[in-house]
C-alpha cells in the first residue's frame, strides 16, 4: 500500500477511549503509541477530531468549551492535524471569536460537529455561525453520523438525512459524514449521491482488534454497507478513516481494502482527503 491518510482519529483525554483501547482494540492509546502505529502502517498523516470532556460530566460533555481540541499529549507532531470540535451549548460571541482564531492555525484543517452527542440537528440555527466561518475560511465541516459511542447520545439527531438540508443551503462548504451514517448507510448513500459537496469517511464501522474486524467480513454483518456503497456509486467521495483508538490501523486498512474495489484504493486512502481537507497539503 502506498502512503495513507487517515481522515478520522482521536487523541483526546477521554475515559471511554482509554477503556476501549485497553479492553477491545488493544492499542497503545498515547502519543507515542499512535506515532509508532502510524509509522508501521505507512500512515503519513492523521486528522484528529477535536473533543474534550470535563471531570464533571464526561463526553458528551455540555460543559466543554468551544473549540475542542486534542489534549492527550502536550504537543502534536507534524503528522497529526485536527478539526476543531464544537459544543453547541458554548457558542456565544466569545466562543465564536475563539473558534475563528483557532481555525486559522496551520494544523487546524476542519471543524467537527457531534450530531447525536449533542441534541441539535445539523440544520439548527445554533450552528449557522460555524457554517459561516467554514465558508469564510474554506474549511470542511465533519459531522458525526449514525450510532453514538455513548448511550447518552440521541440517535434522531445523528441520522444523516438532516445533512441534506444543510448541504443544499451551504453549497460552497464541503461536508463529510463520519462513519457513512452507519447503520443508516443507504440514507447516507443517497445524501452522498445527491449532493456534490458531501463526502463520507469509513471510520468506526467495527470496534475491536483484528479478530473482530475479520469476523465482521463474514456473513451478513456488512451487507447493508456493501449495498449502500454500490448504490451511491460514489467511491471517489469516500475517505479512509479508522476512528482510532476504536480499531488498530493495520487491520483496519485491510478491512477497508476488502470493502472497496482496488481501482479506487488510491482515492479512498489518499487523494480524496486532499480534496476535502486542502490545508493538509502543506504537511505532506
Amino acid at each position: 500500500m502506498k502512503k495513507i491518510i487517515d481522515a478520522h482519529i482521536h487523541l483526546s483525554n477521554i475515559q471511554s477511549f482509554k477503556e476501549t483501547a485497553q479492553l477491545l482494540s488493544k492499542v497503545d492509546y498515547s502519543l507515542a503509541g499512535v506515532q509508532a502505529e502510524m509509522e508501521a502502517a505507512n500512515i503519513v498523516l492523521a486528522i484528529g477530531m477535536g473533543v474534550t470532556e470535563t471531570p464533571k460530566m464526561g463526553f458528551p460533555d455540555y460543559e466543554a468549551n468551544t473549540p475542542m481540541g486534542l489534549d492527550l499529549g502536550d504537543t502534536l507532531p507534524r503528522t497529526i492535524v485536527y478539526c476543531a470540535g464544537i459544543n453547541p451549548y458554548k457558542l456565544g460571541t466569545a466562543a465564536i471569536a475563539e473558534l475563528e482564531r483557532e481555525i486559522q492555525k496551520d494544523n487546524v484543517v476542519g471543524i467537527k460537529i457531534y450530531l447525536g452527542y449533542y441534541p441539535f440537528y445539523a440544520y439548527d440555527q445554533v450552528y449557522d455561525p460555524v457554517y459561516e466561518l467554514a465558508e469564510k475560511y474554506d474549511l470542511p465541516v465533519v459531522f458525526h453520523t449514525g450510532d453514538t459511542y455513548s448511550e447518552r447520545g440521541l440517535l434522531k439527531y445523528s441520522h444523516p438525512l438532516a445533512i441534506d438540508e444543510v448541504a443544499v443551503k451551504y453549497r460552497k462548504i464541503r461536508f463529510m459524514m463520519a462513519h457513512f451514517g452507519d447503520p443508516w448507510t443507504l440514507t447516507g448513500a443517497e445524501i452522498l449521491y445527491k449532493n456534490r459537496n458531501v463526502y463520507a469517511d469509513l471510520s468506526g464501522l467495527v470496534v475491536g482488534a483484528r479478530k473482530e474486524l475479520e469476523q465482521a467480513q463474514q456473513g451478513i454483518f456488512l451487507q447493508h454497507l456493501r449495498h449502500a456503497l454500490v448504490y451511491s456509486n460514489s467511491y471517489d467521495k469516500l475517505l479512509f478513516g479508522t476512528d482510532w483508538p476504536l480499531a488498530p490501523f493495520g487491520p483496519y486498512i485491510e478491512f477497508i481494502q476488502n470493502l472497496i474495489p482496488e481501482m479506487y484504493h488510491e482515492d479512498v486512502f489518499y487523494n480524496t482527503a486532499l480534496k476535502v481537507f486542502p490545508k493538509i497539503k502543506k504537511f505532506l
